[in-house]
């Protein structure tokens, strides 16, 4: 089992702290927990926020001295280990093993300088996201009211990351960066982590023309699961059902092949969490489903946390009928698959 993007970082346990905890470089990571969760590999993202020196996010520094600091810590833990080619995540799961692939969910902080790609690479990042919610050098965020695609820069970023061997996400970009990406992507590229605009209208969520082109180039969709973003029109109290609304309704528009799950889950509070960070993600624009009705909810039932989420999922696939070959793919395997075409 791999989830394709979560944060097994571990809250405060008082959310008063966690002003304080955000200026802390040094984050704490659920590993026993975590290794509950059964999971051969996870998708372990960094946001930019936690451990920056500014508020709008990481510079490159800030990046460097986490990326130390994590690898630092990784290597002194027994049973975790770092991915950085697909037999690392099989030996994993021979040896009974957890591995990380080391992310980030925006390329932001490289500026204008391409050559921090490689860098990044040889420091082990397998994956990045091109663009957070605002936009950056590279293209357009998802919160901008105007829609710029991908830059010239954004499209040299692109075309580094596929010679290099790093996986592509467009999870926060715009409608037409992800569009952009996609046709510029020699190989397949992800979104790790979002759901179908269709079944729930904001802007988090990906229209069906993307979705569509994702899965004609060979990539894969992981069904987001963090609070107050898959909900659906059938389960506005957002729980894994309107989650799985998400799954069902991808797996008839992209084909099975092409979706996995990336809960981008946490260890605490997670909705208070959204709202100590609102600014950053812009809550404000790209969580507006128009008018409608929602439910606030205090967490995802169901899909709770890092260590929960794939044996409800499991469960959940195996009630409602799905095959074994299905249920191996959805799980990891298309991911493998995918892997399989980018990493070098």
């Amino acid at each position: 089992m791999i989830s394709f993007h979560d944060h097994p970082q571990l809250l405060p346990a008082d959310m008063a702290d966690v002003d304080t905890y955000l200026r802390s470089r040094r984050e704490f990571t659920a590993y026993d927990e975590l290794r509950r969760s059964r999971l051969t590999a996870v998708f372990d993202n960094w946001f930019g926020v936690i451990g920056s020196t500014r508020r709008s996010g990481w510079r490159w520094e800030d990046l460097v001295t986490t990326l130390g600091l994590r690898l630092a810590d990784i290597a002194h833990q027994d049973g975790v280990v770092v991915a950085r080619h697909v037999s690392d995540i099989l030996d994993a799961k021979r040896d009974d093993n957890l591995a990380f692939v080391l992310g980030t969910e925006s390329a932001g902080m490289i500026d204008n300088d391409l050559d921090r790609l490689d860098v990044l690479y040889g420091f082990g990042i397998r994956q990045m996201g091109l663009v957070y919610s605002a936009s950056n050098s590279l293209g357009t965020g998802q919160r901008e009211q105007r829609d710029a695609g991908l830059t010239e820069l954004g499209r040299g970023a692109v075309r580094r990351m596929n010679a290099l061997g790093i996986l592509i996400d467009v999870s926060h970009a715009s409608d037409q960066t992800s569009l952009d990406a996609i046709e510029e992507s020699s190989v397949p590229v992800a979104i790790t982590h979002a759901g179908a605009r269709s079944v729930w209208p904001i802007r988090r969520m990906k229209p069906d023309n993307v979705l569509s082109a994702l899965a004609e180039r060979g990539g894969v969709l992981g069904i987001e699961a963090a609070p107050h973003t898959t909900l659906s029109h059938d389960h506005r109290a957002q729980s894994i059902e309107s989650v799985m609304d998400h799954f069902t309704y991808a797996v008839e528009l992209m084909g099975i092949d092409h979706v996995a799950f990336g809960p981008d889950t946490l260890y605490g509070d997670h909705a208070s969490f959204q709202v100590a960070i609102k600014d950053v993600i812009g809550s404000s624009t790209i969580f507006d489903p128009g008018g409608l009705d929602v439910d606030p909810v205090d967490h995802v039932d169901g899909l709770e946390n890092p260590t929960e989420n794939f044996a409800h999922i499991a469960e959940w696939l195996v009630t409602h009928g799905y095959s074994d070959a299905e249920i191996t793919a959805v799980l990891g395997g298309n991911i493998l698959r995918l892997l399989g075409e980018v990493w070098r």
